[in-house]
């Protein structure tokens, strides 16, 4: 597959940590392929958390894959990894040579249209490696991702384009909250993939 980035990454976060925007790294047609792929074959199931002592289960739909059936714990919730498929093992190849990181599990969520997001929040579960990196490939809709610092409450956003790749690291989530934000804008699916270190299988 090509590998479509051109352009300078460049850390779209003023201070306290490194949020590395790639740009495409996947040409439009690789993207729409992958895409069009990972709506049929990865087993998708709604997102689950406890919310004041209740289990809620969102529209927004989520799996969770990984070298090792690795659990991974966040909103109260465990899920158990399953075997990488070909095509995310393609798509985790692609990231780590674009970033020379290396990573052994992918946190996949589906936004069906613009009016599924994400709450404010940072990726600091005991499971995964501290200040490790999380690398964010975007595909499908175009949508704004944002960052407001925890302490200043700067905000910062940027617009993640289909075949887009953004990285987290350092201390980002320590300082950093981030979003998705819902929109009206949005009609059309968008698939983003996470990917990420868990540091222990139990």
């Amino acid at each position: 597959m090509d590998l479509f980035n051109t352009s300078v990454v460049s850390n779209i976060l003023p201070y306290d940590g490194e949020a590395d925007y790639y740009g495409r790294i996947l040409n439009t047609i690789d993207s729409q392929y992958y895409f069009e792929r990972l709506i049929s074959h990865v087993e998708w199931e709604k997102d689950k958390a406890i919310i004041l002592g209740k289990l809620i289960h969102t529209k927004r739909k989520v799996a969770w894959y990984g070298d090792a059936p690795f659990e991974y714990t966040y909103s109260k919730t465990t899920k158990l990894a399953l075997p990488w498929t070909q095509d995310l093992l393609e798509l985790k190849a692609i990231v780590e040579k674009n970033t020379g990181e290396r990573f052994n599990s992918c946190l996949l969520n589906l936004y069906h249209n613009g009016s599924e997001g994400m709450a404010w929040h940072s990726d600091g579960e005991t499971d995964l490696k501290k200040n490790g990196a999380i690398g964010s490939l975007s595909l499908g809709a175009e949508r704004k991702f944002a960052f407001k610092h925890k302490q200043s409450k700067c905000s910062v956003s940027v617009v993640l384009e289909k075949g887009s790749l953004l990285v987290m690291k350092g201390v980002t989530q320590k300082y950093w909250l981030h979003r998705l934000p819902p929109t009206t804008k949005v009609n059309t699916p968008r698939i983003n993939l996470t990917f990420r270190t868990i540091m222990k299988s139990k």
